[in-house]
């Protein structure tokens, strides 16, 4: 399983907006309902900052994330709604619990 992590802080005006953003996203998601993919997305405490997590299970030929329509318009001028613009950090599961579901 291929993971990565993505940390990143908008704008305070834009934050309502990204929220929309992320929501339209995983009703696609839910649409979908792409094999393989395992996601999920977090606003921060202070309310401006975002978290998101995407795997992918192995033998699974690349991400479907970003085939979305909804991702792709939600990428599309993310740099312009950031305070902080997006890292993306590959990460190992050492193990996981009721992940979310």
């Amino acid at each position: 399983m291929s993971v990565t992590i993505v940390k990143y802080k908008v704008k305070a005006d834009r934050r309502d907006e990204n929220i929309q953003y992320i929501s339209a996203v995983f009703d696609e998601l839910k649409e979908k309902s792409p094999a393989g993919l395992h996601y999920v997305s977090f606003n921060l405490e202070d309310g401006v900052s975002f978290l998101h997590i995407a795997a992918v299970d192995d033998g699974v030929a690349g991400n479907p994330l970003p085939q979305l329509d909804t991702f792709k318009s939600f990428v599309a001028d993310i740099k312009d709604r950031c305070e902080e613009p997006p890292a993306a950090t590959p990460a190992s599961i050492i193990g996981a619990f009721n992940a979310f579901s």
